[in-house]
Parts: structure tokens; sequence; C-alpha cells
């Protein structure tokens, strides 16, 4: 088995700190970005770009942006997912900038998937 190095640590701890928060009510939303290879070469730092400017301009508190590799649908690439407490998260994909605004209006804040955008709502389970 690999050693973890101590950057492996920090983004470990990193990602059970955001789930925690999430969880007990520090934050309300969560938006992962999916930035694999794939998605940074279709676009993802667009989207990324576009969040941040969203929840600078609106002088957001409450929403986390956290990033991850890829999901493992490289042609549908950008994609997020978008989590509120208490509710199933939604995987956004085929994204552009302003489709990530319209999202970030709609379901982020206002909690209204955009069913037009989504592949998938719930979470993957293995058995």
């Amino acid at each position: 088995m690999a050693k973890l190095s101590l950057e492996g640590l920090k983004k470990i701890k990193e990602s059970v700190e955001a789930t925690v928060t999430l969880r007990e009510g520090g934050y309300r939303a969560k938006v992962n970005i999916h930035m694999g290879t794939c998605g940074i070469a279709s676009g993802a730092r667009t989207i990324m770009t576009a969040v941040l400017d969203e929840i600078s301009k609106r002088n957001i508190k409450d929403v986390i942006i956290t990033t991850s590799g890829c999901a493992g649908l490289c042609s549908r690439e950008p994609m997020i997912t978008v989590e509120l407490l208490g509710t199933a998260p939604v995987k956004y994909v085929d994204l552009t900038a302003e489709k990530m605004r319209e999202i970030f209006e709609e379901h982020v804040l206002k909690g209204n998937i955009l069913e037009k955008y989504a592949l998938a709502i719930g979470s993957e389970t293995t058995f």
C-alpha cells in the first residue's frame, strides 16, 4: 500500500470536514465540480469561475464549493453535483457558464431541480 503524503492527508481532512459541516448545518448546500483531466479539458474551470462569481457577487456564505476527479462520464463533462441538506444529490452534465448560473439560481438558491440539465438524482450505491 502506498504511503499517504501530507498533502493527501490534508485533502482527506478537507473532504471529511466539508461533509460534516454540511450535515451539521454550517452550510445549506454543496456544489462539487468534477475536475478530472476530462472535466478540465471540457471547460470545468469556466464552470468553477461562474459559480465562484455568483457566490462573490451575492455575498453567499452558506454554500460550499468542492472539487473531485472524473466521475466516469467523460463524454458528459463538464459536470457538477449539487447537494442541498436533506435532499438527494443531483448530477448535472454538459454544462456551460450560463447553465451553471441558472443551476445556481434555481437549484442552489431556490431548491428547484433543473431536470433539463440533470443526468441523475440520488447517490450511487455498491452492494
